[in-house]
């Protein structure tokens, strides 16, 4: 199952300066979404990961070249050269072009310190000059003052530049006591569409897709609670009386992490509203949040006040939610608990918004808000600002996927007999399960699940590998005696990148999928197999079930923590969820040792790095 490369690693480890790090990901995020991931990453991660498969770009960025030699010297170095020569591309801003070395006409960029590369005359390089400083330098810059070069090494290439074109003007903040300084900024916003145009050219010529437009940043909208019956939203409101304060008339949940402003569909365009929602107080027409703002600087969310709909006469009129339909998912939901009887609950509760941070973060670190929520209460929405991925993975969520997450209060007497580490085993089962019983028709489907919670699909321009198109976060904490499980899932559903689709696994006669009906759908199921899983454990029925989905029934593997041993993958542990496997030795016989091995949560690739317990 190869991997594309759609991992854009940008190093955060010893060495880099934390601005430094912020302006790389937020203008390399502007400018590759939604074709790549932008991941930061530390030294352990180069070190022992195996991240060069899925790189489509290394970056280093600026900070001090010698913190970045102490760390990777050796080992690090090796590595990295090696992925560039295989073909691999690294661009490095400043120190990290320092690291690196052994198309409009002019352009204003942020300079601090960085270099200029004073021997690209020579024939033994292979290097091109893309930029050359204007105007004397205080150091020799050799014949051209060459500021950016693109160096070709081995069947890959690197980009290095001594200026910092990653630095947007929006994100540098004013320093009064620096003469000068001000208008350095100004001058540098004068010329921004220079800088983001170069920055394209710089990408395009590593061989990255970039997107045409720059992805802006968006506005955060309201979120609308409903319910599948609308005067029970009086009654869960009626149960988080403890956590609502009121202030100035108005009702608000201040919880750890964020603060939630709770308005009614009547009241929303009140002018109190108004004062702290429309920039300068000017009224304008539609509303928008502070996180709207235009000049696309990066943003706090945690100080921006998430605003709440509550629903209690109605379900969201389709102008307030004009990419989802609350009526196709509550019909839908009611439709598939025809088949799926024990699902009974999840789903009642809805929380929608067209753009919010994160479905995972609104519940999982709100914890105050977290606790008063009943089983199966849902948030979604249409994109994420700020999504999340296992360790600091970052699924890439553009308009079309699939994205909520679900509250799972798990009672903690069955920890042991019932440990939580299957739920996640459950939700790949009711995800998949979802897909192929959308409708009739649907059954064949190429679509199976990647141990542990990853799922994948048969790429439709290449259908002898399969590529992710899904995954599944999974969050705890305990409170009053349950397991507080916060179940995130994100699924690429009509959106066709960064891999591939659900809809494009379709054959012509087959209508598209509808998130709003897949989201019900995945409730039901999940709901069913959760309570089966309650009565009964992991039974074997279960246990057969996430086996018809998977993709690893008796593939062989090489457990390289274990001295490069093979083994042959012959299913999971009935106690744990550890993934079982046997030994292997000459012609590929069993040596009769078996092994559960425990996936490491920061692995690119669950294959390598595993976590060995001997059974």
């Amino acid at each position: 199952m190869p991997s594309r490369k759609l991992n854009v690693l940008v190093y955060n480890g010893t060495g880099t300066t934390v601005e430094s790090v912020k302006h790389a990901i937020y203008s390399l995020r502007r400018l590759l979404s939604p074709n790549y991931a932008v991941i930061p990453v530390t030294d352990a991660v180069l070190l022992k990961e195996p991240w060069a498969p899925s790189c489509a770009l290394l970056v280093f960025p600026g900070g001090a070249d010698l913190g970045y030699c102490r760390v990777l010297n050796g080992q690090g170095n090796s590595i990295i050269s090696q992925y560039v020569r295989r073909g691999g591309k690294y661009f490095g801003f400043c120190a990290g072009a320092y690291y690196g070395c052994v198309v409009p006409e002019v352009v204003t960029s942020y300079f601090n310190g960085g270099g200029a590369f004073v021997d690209v005359n020579d024939p033994n390089n292979d290097v091109e000059i893309l930029a050359s400083y204007d105007g004397k330098l205080d150091v020799d810059g050799g014949v051209e003052n060459a500021a950016v070069v693109y160096c070709r090494v081995g069947q890959g290439a690197a980009i290095l530049t001594g200026p910092h074109p990653e630095f947007s003007p929006a994100n540098l903040s004013p320093h009064h006591d620096i003469d000068g300084y001000n208008d350095l900024i100004a001058s540098l916003q004068e010329g921004d569409s220079d800088r983001v145009s170069f920055l394209k050219a710089c990408l395009t010529k590593l061989g990255l897709e970039v997107s045409q437009e720059s992805s802006g940043v968006p506005s955060l909208s309201r979120l609308h609670l409903s319910s599948i019956t609308s005067s029970n939203v009086d009654d869960l409101l009626y149960s988080w009386e403890e956590i609502i304060s009121k202030e100035n008339g108005e009702e608000y949940i201040r919880a750890e992490h964020d603060t939630f402003h709770l308005e009614k569909p009547e009241t929303r365009w009140s002018m109190d509203g108004l004062k702290d929602t429309l920039p300068n107080n000017e009224t304008t027409g539609e509303l928008t949040t502070p996180s709207s703002s235009t000049n696309e600087a990066l943003i706090d969310y945690t100080t921006i006040v998430k605003r709440i709909v509550t629903h209690e006469n109605a379900w969201p009129e389709a102008k307030a939610t004009p990419y989802f339909n609350h009526h196709a998912f509550y019909s839908s939901l009611r439709q598939y608990r025809e088949t799926d009887t024990d699902a009974e609950d999840w789903g009642d509760y809805l929380m929608y918004g067209e753009v919010l941070t994160s479905t995972n973060t609104i519940l999982e670190k709100n914890f105050k808000l977290l606790s008063k929520l009943p089983s199966g209460f849902t948030v979604t929405a249409t994109t994420q600002v700020a999504g999340r991925g296992r360790g600091t993975n970052v699924w890439v969520s553009p308009a079309g996927s699939l994205i909520m997450s679900t509250v799972i209060n798990h009672p903690g007497h069955l920890a042991v007999s019932r440990p939580i580490v299957f739920i996640q085993y459950l939700a790949a089962v009711a995800i998949v399960q979802a897909i192929k019983t959308y409708d009739p028709g649907y059954d064949q489907l190429p679509v199976k699940l990647k141990w542990p919670n990853d799922i994948y699909a048969r790429d439709p321009q290449d259908p002898s590998t399969y590529v992710k198109i899904g995954g599944i976060l999974s969050n705890c904490v305990y409170s009053s005696g349950s397991y507080q499980v916060v179940l995130g899932i994100g699924i690429n559903t009509t959106n066709g990148r960064p891999t591939t689709s659900l809809n494009a696994l379709l054959p012509p006669h087959l209508s598209p999928f509808r998130i709003e009906k897949l989201t019900a759908h995945i409730l039901t199921r999940l709901e069913t197999l959760y309570k089966k899983f309650v009565r009964s454990g992991f039974t074997r029925e279960l246990e057969h079930s996430y086996y018809d989905e998977w993709l690893h029934g008796r593939q062989v593997v090489t457990l390289e923590a274990q001295g490069g041993v093979k083994a042959r993958i012959v299913g999971i542990t009935t106690d744990w969820g550890m993934l079982k496997a046997e030994e292997l030795g000459r012609d590929d016989k069993p040596t009769g040792k078996m092994w559960a091995l425990q996936s490491d949560e920061n692995s690119f690739d669950f294959f390598r790095g595993l976590v060995k317990r001997k059974i």
